[in-house]
């Protein structure tokens, strides 16, 4: 398990994609961060970070697309399947290589909250319950990013997979509204970002954390599924 996450993260970094990646992800961050203090925001990282999320929708399919489908394509996954290594093991190495990235990505950004500490006395709890959701809100799109990226050898097509189910995911609770009853509460219910939005006002719910971290179990859950199929193919 170990040995594939290093195999993976290092082959993003030996890449130009990791710091194309990092260094647009902080130009946009950054656009956002300068706004929101042009206004004089008093929640500065919290509106930052929110935004941060919508970011996301268009990074991590392509963070994502090339996870699974890479190792198809170029015969890897052949190779991978045969060995005594569980599936489990594969597909978790994998996201904990991807994850890797993210965390990287992530962290680049603690630059705009220590410029706020350096100059100004901002809510040091808002920004952590702010990275928590963040994070987790992460956890979950890579694992949907990862499971896309399982169902196809081509990377685009991946991207595309991973960026459709991401958007249904982040519109959940837009779609609510046109349902009323039982519909309106299972929409509600399952909308990521009426939990992430809680984060955003400083509450770490427990429950919050249990229901997104359940997300990336489901999502780690299907693509080992999808691997074990081609597993027994290849058998």
């Amino acid at each position: 398990m170990f040995a594939i996450m290093k195999r993976d993260f290092r082959s993003y970094f030996n890449s130009p994609i990791a710091y194309v990646m990092i260094g647009l992800f902080m130009f946009i961050v950054s656009f956002f961060f300068n706004d929101y203090l042009a206004y004089g925001s008093s929640d500065i990282m919290s509106g930052v970070i929110s935004n941060m999320s919508f970011i996301l929708l268009f990074f991590v399919p392509i963070m994502t697309m090339r996870s699974m489908a890479e190792d198809k394509k170029n015969g890897t996954e052949v190779l991978l399947l045969t060995s005594p290594v569980r599936v489990t093991e594969i597909v978790i190495g994998k996201y904990l290589a991807l994850m890797g990235v993210f965390l990287i990505m992530t962290l680049f950004t603690l630059i705009f909250p220590l410029i706020l500490i350096i100059f100004g006395s901002p809510d040091l709890a808002l920004i952590f319950s702010s990275y928590l959701g963040f994070i987790l809100y992460g956890a979950v799109f890579v694992s949907v990013g990862l499971f896309a990226s399982s169902l196809t050898e081509n990377q685009i097509v991946a991207a595309v997979i991973g960026f459709v189910s991401m958007f249904t995911l982040y519109a959940i609770k837009f779609l609510a509204s046109f349902f009323t009853g039982f519909l309106y509460d299972v929409f509600t219910w399952l909308s990521l970002n009426a939990r992430y939005n809680d984060f955003m006002t400083g509450i770490i719910d427990l429950t919050s954390i249990v229901f997104m971290l359940s997300f990336v179990a489901v999502f780690i859950f299907l693509t080992v599924r999808v691997t074990e199929r081609k597993r027994w193919s290849q058998g």
